[in-house]
């Protein structure tokens, strides 16, 4: 089932009644909307109870018509005043008395039938299919079908960007936090509802205000997790303009949401719980005021040879699963900081015995040098030689000399 709203001068709001009951609209024309009503029986109930939600919603006086296509719907509702329900069974009875010029086509074809005399829907379906064809070739035959109200195509769906931006230019500025909050809860309120109604969430929220005597003030979020809760979003805005606030009095407030899909999950059954990310998120943000933005986040490594060398890179949310090992490894357990030491070598530079707060003892094999080095260019270089030992009565450990200074440290053993 297609429903058409037909109303001059209303695109706007005829798009916007249409996208309440479907997401599958077609724009004809400037005051016609064609969308698809399947699956509104089970909410609404039967077409006539759907043609009264839609001019309900619609509000504004409009033609309603709804039929098994789109052509015969949009007919009717350019054609016939009012509310027009049409089955398949009596589409061409009801489409009859419509006059000829609604259906379009070439000027050739119109002109032909004019000849013949031909007004009207009914006139036009009552002839003879193979002289159509024969007169007036396949378009002819595609006219006859719609006087018929036969039609059948896909919808030409409307591709309109969804926007979701609420903005408030204020009679008086504002100068405190409380005031600005209380504005933006409003704000949020209204951007969340659209969300919901379409089924969508947000997963970056930008924050515009206009200053007196200042520069505009720009704040950006960016949730690792789509987010649709208004009381959430609130307190991660809160926590931000505390860090970041505006150096002026704020006279004009500008809110986006970008939408997204919202986040699905599926938890397993043997699986530790995790926390909600949108707690989790707010948590973060207080802990990002106290100690830094660049101090929390997911630790990345870096692509050098350095020890310990690694950078905060974004949280970003989910359980990755392990993927064992076919092959037995050796963990290294490293002390931090490393524990200096005394070592002993042998003519040929190898270790022999080393002495250390954590033990000593003789050293009875050992593998390497292995000799790192870099960041020349920075200034904080390194240049160490590393070990692997085994130590008698002690375990199996690793050492390096740092050949700045020349010194001995035991930086770990192996499990």
């Amino acid at each position: 089932m297609f429903a058409c709203l037909h109303a001059p001068g209303n695109s706007t709001l005829l798009v916007e009644c249409a996208g309440y009951f479907s997401p599958l609209i077609e724009e004809t024309s400037a005051d016609t909307v064609v969308f698809d009503i399947r699956g509104l029986r089970q909410l609404y109930g039967s077409p006539e109870q759907v043609a009264a939600e839609i001019l309900r919603r619609v509000g504004v006086d409009a033609s309603l018509a709804i039929a098994a296509n789109p052509d015969a719907a949009m007919h009717a509702a350019r054609g016939f005043h009012g509310v027009t329900i049409i089955s398949p069974k009596r589409a061409e009875s009801i489409l009859a008395p419509l006059p000829i010029s609604l259906l379009g086509g070439s000027p050739e074809a119109g002109y032909t039938l004019d000849l013949w005399g031909i007004r009207t829907f009914g006139e036009l379906a009552a002839l003879p299919p193979l002289g159509v064809a024969a007169r007036l070739s396949d378009e002819g035959v595609y006219l006859q079908q719609l006087a018929r109200g036969l039609g059948r195509r896909q919808l030409r769906l409307l591709d309109t960007p969804l926007v979701f931006i609420e903005e408030m230019e204020l009679e008086d500025s504002i100068e405190s936090l409380e005031p600005l909050l209380f504005l933006l809860a409003q704000m949020l309120e209204k951007l969340c509802v659209r969300l919901r109604f379409h089924a969508l969430s947000t997963n970056e929220i930008r924050l515009r205000l206009g200053l007196e005597r200042a520069p505009e003030f720009a704040l950006m979020l960016k949730p690792p997790v789509p987010i649709l809760n208004q009381r959430v979003l609130l307190k991660l805005l809160q926590l931000e303009l505390h860090e970041k606030s505006p150096k002026a009095a704020v006279a004009k407030v500008h809110l986006q949401m970008m939408p997204v899909k919202p986040r699905t999950t599926q938890h397993g059954l043997f699986l530790p719980s995790a926390p909600e990310p949108e707690k989790l998120e707010v948590t973060l943000a207080r802990i990002r005021a106290f100690v830094g933005v660049s101090n929390v986040g997911a630790p990345e490594l870096t692509d050098t040879w350095q020890v310990d060398a690694f950078r905060m890179g974004p949280l970003v949310m989910g359980v990755q699963e392990a993927i064992p090992s076919l092959r037995p490894k050796l963990a290294l357990r490293r002390f931090r900081p490393p524990c200096p030491a005394q070592v002993w070598c042998t003519d040929e530079g190898k270790p022999a015995r080393m002495f250390s707060s954590r033990g000593d003892g003789r050293i009875v094999a050992c593998a390497g040098p292995w000799r790192t080095s870099g960041d020349w260019w920075s200034g904080a270089d390194w240049d160490r030689l590393e070990w692997d030992v085994e130590i008698r009565d002690l375990s199996v450990a690793r050492i390096f000399q740092d050949c700045f200074v020349g010194k001995w440290f035991w930086e770990g053993s192996y499990d």
